[in-house]
């Protein structure tokens, strides 16, 4: 970036123009269309891309799925009964699906959106870690390649942003740049990497287990079991983090001349300021563990506590994302933005016990009998080792006693036994699963988006509606009195 930097205004950017969402169901979509209907009425039109149900079609779903969240209360104080005006008038439903060409809209919308489209954001993901292949591969890989060529049709595009993940970067430590994967690249330098290569392995295996008649759950299982192993033979920790990984690639190889903007988010966690702090939903990452521990059922933590985690509010991660748009539309080349909090607001893994037992000690999760259940100091495990010690201590013991006393009762506790593997076995996976993110010893570097920062417009205005600052943000404070009570409201 030259030191000459051009200040960029994002509401004279969104002015007039269309744009399209894809995604839009999605936890940060929905965030992003409520920012730019809040801030932004000017904006032309907003085509939102969702899929329908069987039940519901995709404007049922936006109307009641979106628009009656809690989360849309302050655009609804705020325009008051002229909210389904304004919907009506910039908001246009799209029934669509990004694994088809074309997105699969329908020809007369399709060729509206051509014409009228100025900026496609893509916000669609599957980030279940172990996510079936073909499913991740359907939408994290090439999904974004079937929005890029949809792109190139738009007579008026002038930029294409995807949402990414910072953690394409798998297991790395140290100081994570903001470069580009370029394609067949793989992280542990493992050679023949093939997107189409692997869009044809999933296929075979597919067809073989039609062959055989595989029930649904076994097919199921083959999938997600391929998708970790392939990901693990090219250095990447699961399935996700390597489809996207994939995913940036394909774009970056085949942008041609268009505008893209790879935002690179780590954990996204609650909103922070706007619309209203302490906005979530579904259960995220890392809140498993503090849901499991207000509802007295974690009663240890695995993790190294000197380990930085990334987390980054979403509403800051929606804010990077509108100031990209503004700042690189006709630019015509590849810009990465690591946003993240782990560079200039470093926040130790030790903060969440410590805040976890503060909030909950103070405010006592009520269970469905109406008692409050009691937290305890967690014990920490920092090390896998010890956490298989805890768990052969814990579990494994006396489930050999319980398996003793089962064959003893002539099997009447079957259900117990299963039940406790059940446990086990689950405990075992997500530790597997999260392990890679409770041992992180990776910094993203986010030079490019601190240079984005400082491209707001410094009209006072545009700087408080477009903050994405990790170091205003006291952790403390905002696990204490926005995240966790967020979290208590929307998730437990």
């Amino acid at each position: 970036m030259s030191t000459e930097m051009e200040a960029v205004s994002v509401l004279q950017y969104l002015d007039n123009k269309s744009i399209l969402v894809i995604g839009a169901a999605g936890f940060l979509a929905n965030i992003f269309v409520e920012k730019i209907l809040r801030v932004a009425p000017n904006v032309k039109k907003l085509y939102l891309l969702l899929r329908a149900s069987n039940e519901k079609s995709a404007t049922q779903r936006f109307n009641n799925e979106i628009l009656g969240k809690d989360l849309y209360k302050v655009v609804k104080e705020k325009y008051g009964p002229n909210l389904a005006e304004l919907t009506s008038e910039k908001v246009t439903v799209v029934n669509g699906d990004i694994c088809l060409a074309d997105l699969g809209i329908q020809d007369t919308l399709a060729h509206e959106m051509i014409h009228q489209v100025d900026a496609i954001v893509n916000l669609a993901a599957t980030t279940k870690f172990d996510e079936r292949y073909d499913v991740a591969l359907g939408i994290n890989t090439l999904g974004p390649l079937n929005i890029l060529d949809f792109a190139k049709k738009c007579e008026k595009v002038k930029i294409f942003v995807h949402v990414s993940t910072a953690y394409v970067c798998g297991e790395k430590s140290g100081l994570i740049m903001e470069t580009p994967y370029r394609m067949g690249e793989t992280l542990n330098g493992t050679t023949g990497l093939d997107i189409n290569h692997e869009k044809k392995l999933v296929q075979e295996k597919l067809d073989q287990l039609l062959v055989i008649k595989a029930p649904p759950e076994t097919i199921t299982q083959a999938m997600k079991d391929m998708g970790l192993t392939r990901a693990k033979m090219y250095g990447w920790p699961n399935t996700y983090v390597f489809t996207k990984a994939m995913g940036e690639m394909m774009v970056g190889e085949k942008r041609d001349n268009i505008s893209l903007v790879l935002i690179r988010p780590s954990i996204i966690t609650s909103t922070f300021k706007e619309p209203f702090p302490g906005w979530t939903e579904g259960i995220r990452t890392i809140d498993s563990l503090a849901v499991g521990y207000g509802k007295g059922r974690l009663t240890c933590f695995l993790g190294d506590l000197n380990a930085i985690s990334d987390v980054m509010p979403a509403d800051m991660v929606v804010n990077s994302i509108l100031v990209s748009m503004a700042a690189q539309a006709g630019k015509q080349k590849e810009s990465i933005f690591h946003v993240g909090s782990s560079q200039r607001n470093p926040l130790k893994n030790e903060k969440f016990p410590e805040v976890a037992y503060q909030y909950f000690t103070s405010k006592p999760w009520t269970n469905k009998d109406g008692k409050p259940v009691r937290v305890r100091k967690i014990e920490i495990l920092s090390s896998m080792p010890s956490f298989h010690r805890y768990m052969a201590i814990h579990f494994s013991i006396p489930l050999k006693g319980l398996a003793v006393l089962n064959m003893v009762l002539c099997k009447l506790l079957d259900k117990n036994v299963k039940d406790f593997h059940r446990k086990i076995n689950l405990a075992l996976r997500l530790v597997d699963l999260y392990q890679p993110y409770l041992f992180f010893y990776g910094v993203f570097d986010d030079s490019n988006t601190e240079n984005l920062q400082r491209m707001v417009l410094k009209t006072g205005v545009e700087t408080e509606m477009f903050y994405f600052d990790p170091k205003i943000i006291n952790w403390d404070d905002y696990f204490v009195n926005t995240h966790i009570p967020g979290l208590v409201k929307y998730v437990f």
